[in-house]
């Protein structure tokens, strides 16, 4: 496989993901806000969690799985 092809497969990939999960006209908004504002991964990565601890980040996910049962995949594991 191409780069070109795994980079086609790759974006093909992304952009199913981001319609199934926000819909065509949230997928639209999430896609036009990281072009025009200059988006840095990276950056946000950094910045994610902020000084979290890892005992109330997990909290917070387990709070959310609770809250949000929907969201949390059938065949997903509990480690």
């Amino acid at each position: 496989m191409t780069d070109a092809m795994q980079t086609s497969a790759i974006l093909s990939a992304g952009m199913k993901l981001l319609r199934e999960n926000l819909g065509i006209i949230e997928t639209e908004v999430f896609i036009i806000n990281i072009k025009n504002k200059g988006f840095d991964y990276t950056e946000w990565r950094e910045n994610l969690w902020g000084n979290m601890t890892a005992e109330e980040l997990f909290s917070k996910a387990a709070d959310f799985e609770r809250q949000y049962p929907e969201y949390i995949p059938k065949n997903a594991k509990v480690i």
